[in-house]
This record gives C-alpha cells, sequence and structure tokens, in this order.
C-alpha cells in the first residue's frame, strides 16, 4: 500500500476543503490514488463544504465560559457565525461553539488559527477544533466560522449574561457579584462602548461632533433663508458642544441610567452596593456584517427575462 504523506493529505483537503482525517481516511482508503480519494470524499460529504467556504455567516452564537484557575479566574466570550439562524440553533453547532469558548478559556491561543489548531474531536471529527469545524461545515451543508474571541486572565473575579445566544457580556468587577451581574445584564440592554466618557474613542466623538456641526449648519443656513437671524457663532458652538456631552452620557456605562432604577446612575448603584466594575466585553451576533438581503422580486425578474431569452 501507498504511504500516505502529510503533502497528500494537505493536496486533497486544498481540493475539497474536507477535514484532515479525512481525507487521510479517503487516501488510505484509495491506496494513494488522489482521483478515487477525492471521488470518496465527494460520496460521503457531498461537494458541500466547497461551496460554503464563501458565504456569509452573519448569524450564529455568542458562547460563554468562566472557571476558577486558583490564582483568579479565566474565562473567554466567543462569537461563532452561520449562514441562517436555522443552523445557529443545531445542537452540533452549540457545542462546537460553547466547546471553544472552553478551549480559549484554558489555552489562550493567541488568534483564530492558534484556536483552531487545539486539539478537540466531537461528532467523528477532529484531532482539531478546525477539522470538526471543516466537518460540520460539510455534514451540515453551510459555513460556519469562528469571528472573534476575548481572553480574560488578569486575576479580576468575573460574572458573565447571555441574552439567549445572541448577545453576551463578561464583567471583570470586584465587590458584589449580583449587583455586576445586573450590570452585565444592563450592557446587554444599553450596549455603551466604554466604562466612563473620557474613554469613549475619539473617532466616535468626532463623528457625533460632525453630525451636531452639519445638524447646526443645517438650522442656521435654514433661519437665513427664511429671513430669521442666526445664531451667533459663539450659541452654535455651545449647541454643538452640547450634543457631544449628552452623546457622552448615553454611551458610557457609569453615566447611563441603570435600566431597574432610572433614579440613579450605573457609577451610583455600583457604588451603593461597594462593588467596582473594571471593564467589559460585549458580543453582538453578526454585529458590524454586511448581511445579504435577498430581493425576491428581482430574483423572479431576472429568471424571467433568462427564461425568454432562452426562448
Amino acid at each position: 500500500m501507498a504511504a500516505i504523506t502529510a503533502s497528500m493529505v494537505a493536496e486533497l483537503r486544498g481540493k475539497t476543503d474536507a477535514p484532515m482525517m479525512e481525507c487521510k481516511k479517503a487516501l488510505t482508503e484509495a491506496g494513494g490514488d488522489m482521483l478515487k480519494a477525492e471521488e470518496l470524499l465527494r460520496v460521503k460529504l457531498g461537494t458541500k463544504a466547497g461551496k460554503a467556504a464563501s458565504r456569509i455567516t452573519a448569524e450564529g452564537v455568542v458562547a460563554c465560559h468562566i472557571s476558577d484557575a486558583g490564582d483568579g479566574t479565566r474565562g473567554a466570550l466567543i462569537e461563532v457565525n452561520s449562514e441562517t439562524d436555522f443552523v445557529s440553533k443545531n445542537d452540533s453547532f452549540i457545542a462546537l461553539a460553547r466547546a471553544a469558548a472552553e478551549l480559549v478559556a484554558r489555552h489562550r491561543p493567541a488568534d483564530i488559527a492558534a484556536l483552531g489548531a487545539l486539539a478537540y474531536a466531537q461528532d467523528g471529527f477532529g484531532p482539531t477544533l478546525e477539522d470538526v469545524r471543516r466537518g460540520l461545515v460539510g455534514k451540515i451543508g453551510e459555513n460556519m466560522s469562528f469571528r472573534r474571541f476575548e481572553y480574560f486572565g488578569s486575576g479580576d473575579r468575573l460574572t458573565s449574561y447571555l441574552h439567549g445566544t445572541r448577545i453576551g457580556v463578561v464583567v471583570a468587577f470586584d465587590g458584589d457579584e449580583t449587583a455586576a451581574r445586573d450590570v452585565a445584564m444592563h450592557i446587554a440592554a444599553m450596549k455603551p462602548v466604554a466604562l466612563t466618557s473620557a474613554q469613549v474613542p475619539a473617532a466616535l466623538i468626532d463623528k457625533e461632533r460632525a453630525v451636531a456641526s452639519a445638524k447646526a449648519a443645517e438650522d442656521k443656513a435654514r433661519a437665513e433663508a427664511e429671513g430669521r437671524p442666526g445664531q451667533s457663532d459663539e450659541i452654535v458652538a455651545k449647541r454643538i458642544e452640547g450634543g457631544v456631552q449628552k452623546y457622552l452620557k448615553e454611551v458610557a456605562l457609569f453615566e447611563q441610567a441603570f435600566v431597574k432604577n432610572d433614579k440613579q446612575t450605573v457609577a451610583q448603584m455600583l457604588r451603593a452596593a461597594g462593588t467596582t466594575v473594571k471593564g467589559f466585553t460585549l458580543y453582538v451576533v453578526g454585529e458590524g456584517i454586511e448581511k445579504k438581503v435577498d430581493d425576491f422580486a428581482a430574483e423572479v425578474a431576472a429568471q424571467v427575462a433568462a427564461a425568454k431569452a432562452a426562448a
């Protein structure tokens, strides 16, 4: 029997996008015949995996894992994407996401590639997490991907809140866990971008200031066109700055009104509970991914036009 080399496995994997171990099995069964091995894989997995690899994955789940490491708390938050909401509810897909979160918490991989190289087996696929992902792509017939993750291991206490499987929050804190978890729930609802106004990214502030400036200029131009006196530059500048400050209060966690009691801010609630929130991470499934929107009317029209052209 011909020896099955790593380069042969890599070549077959590149042609079929099938898991590494499945490629090795097919080559072994085919006696090293590349074409026969490719045929065996397509019989077993179809051509689904290769076709799925280029499709957009904007649905999916957020998974979290927190454990006591002895020298502090370790944890992870991860987003794993799929093409459709239907697959995001698949038990094997959810198991993959949860396993990936635990692997991040245990091993602190440097990036997605390092995460995929970690040992893991599921549903007859393996021996790595990436092999399981590829295997499930072939089995289910839909693309799925590890999009992003964050490791927590600074020694701070951690708590989390998952809103279903689509929104996940991890909070690093000191003090009362109930209060910290309430803040995690608040973050999921109100989606702050930073702990304090001073920590809001400059790019977001500049964008908000530009919007406020454009609005002020539009109001001034309208007033002048209607024969009314426009506001002075000094008043306009104050209006713009007022708009920016209002925005900062809306997106800075500690300055937001607490969702369970809007008579106090989050900072006031934490102070009363003797609790300090040191940081947080918020993931929302698909955030920032451009989703494909199907225009069924246009699709039907295109099919009719194609049929007419063929006739």
